[in-house]
């Protein structure tokens, strides 16, 4: 009999992308080989996103094609995990009788032998309770063929309940890794050639809280710098409020720590972040930043942005499009609100109508297009070290990586320079990448 064949599609976050990794290395070592077609799979396993409406409809739409492969293979096993699954349960089955198991976020560690119940049952099966350790956390993942860079989760959940977001209702209350498993796993990355790692949680600036021995976030960043073989550590993502001195004093403390940060600021308004129940105040986010950039100058600063909460006012909506101009953010991740079930904006009236939303969003886009491109277009001339990620994706002649300011970085170069930290003369900055030549020794 031949090997069989595993097929995931991923949906959502940086944390999703981890998990899936972590899936993959479960179900290989029960024989299973990650390929590329789900026509060819004898397991498909959807790990999906619940953050906004658009994401849902999207896992919801590919889950219904991927269905219909049953019709012609009837030994598909089909399992429906991640954090649409918690929220959804087995509320999937009777939309999608072709799905086998439903598991949530804190099950991914029983994939094997949910897999195999089903295989031995044939009885539909569904994970999704919360556990007061989350296993699945702790699982290793070893870093894909030739990458330089990984993903390493220090913890999981959300404390916060932000009125727009279910992420507390589907990930659980936050839970910190213990700093020994960060460390070992880290250490293994960097032994199989990773040179880079991002630190994953819902709010790591809150990170050990929960933990019996005193390891808050800076603590941790400064002993991961302390590991041989990595060269660069980044974190995301980070709530405002959280923000400590300490922590924003790494930015030049700690050698290895990436001048970059992504701050979701959510609003300009202080009114509208007390409706998200945000608790800091537009004032305190602006001081925040100032204090980063007193440390850190050349910091590159990228946010999230909700346009069209309910109760947004014209004069709310200005004083974000206000916050964007004195801070000039070097991107920034903007959505219209999006409505999420059993989260306290849904009983907020004066909901703003959807055209509105979509006027705001797109003058708003507008606005950070045209810093993003002022923010490069200051980078020529400039001299950046940079992570070579590989060939890129414009030309066979060239390579690809990032500054430690996460700007992407193209240059005439072969992929044996990978996981080599080059000195790059920028030449042009576009929207989305910068162009580049090699420093010459």
């Amino acid at each position: 009999m031949g090997k069989k064949h595993l097929y995931i599609e991923t949906f959502g976050c940086q944390m999703n992308v981890h998990d899936s990794r972590q899936m993959a290395v479960l179900m290989e070592a029960e024989g299973y080989e990650l390929c590329g077609d789900a026509h060819q799979a004898d397991l498909i396993l959807m790990n999906t996103c619940s953050i906004r409406q658009k994401a849902q409809q999207k896992a919801l739409s590919e889950l219904g094609r991927l269905v219909k492969l049953k019709q012609k293979k009837p030994a598909l096993i089909i399992g429906f995990g991640g954090c649409l699954a918690q929220h959804m349960q087995e509320k999937i089955y009777k939309r999608f009788a072709g799905v086998d198991f439903v598991f949530g976020t804190h099950n991914i560690h029983r994939l094997p032998l949910m897999v195999d119940k089903v295989v031995r049952d044939g009885k539909k099966i569904t994970e999704t309770g919360f556990l007061p350790q989350i296993t699945s956390i702790n699982i290793y993942a070893p870093p894909a063929k030739g990458a330089v860079s990984s993903f390493v989760s220090i913890m999981q959940g959300c404390d916060n309940y932000c009125a727009y977001c279910v992420v507390p209702y589907l990930r659980g209350p936050e839970m910190s890794r213990t700093p020994e498993d960060i460390i070992g796993e880290i250490k293994k990355l960097a032994t199989a050639g990773v040179k880079e790692v991002t630190l994953l949680g819902q709010n790591v600036n809150s990170y050990g809280k929960n933990l019996p021995d005193a390891c808050d976030f800076p603590t941790l960043i400064k002993k991961i710098n302390e590991i041989d073989g990595i060269e660069r550590i980044r974190f995301t993502t980070s709530h405002p409020k959280d923000l400590s001195k300490a922590l924003i004093d790494c930015f030049s403390a700690v050698p290895k720590l990436c001048e970059h940060i992504h701050l979701p600021v959510q609003s300009g308004s202080s009114g509208i972040l007390k409706l998200m129940n945000r608790k800091y105040t537009a004032e305190e986010y602006l001081r925040k930043v100032d204090e980063l950039r007193s440390v850190c100058p050349s910091i590159s600063i990228t946010s999230d942005i909700i346009v069209g909460f309910p109760g947004e006012t014209p004069k709310d909506y200005q004083e974000t499009i206000d916050m964007m101009e004195k801070i000039r953010f070097d991107s920034v991740f903007s959505f219209m609100y999006s409505e999420r079930e059993g989260t306290a904006a849904c009983y907020l009236p004066q909901a703003v109508p959807f055209e509105e939303k979509r006027k705001r969003l797109e003058e708003l886009q507008r606005l950070q297009e045209k810093h993003t491109q002022e923010k490069n277009t200051a980078l020529e001339g400039s001299v950046q070290e940079v992570l070579v990620e590989g060939r890129s994706k414009n030309s066979e002649n060239e390579v690809r990586g990032r500054t430690r300011a996460w700007k992407i970085v193209n240059f005439r170069g072969t992929p044996e320079m990978t996981g080599n930290l080059i000195r790059v003369a920028i030449t042009r900055g576009f929207l989305h990448s910068l162009r580049g030549k090699i420093i010459k020794a």
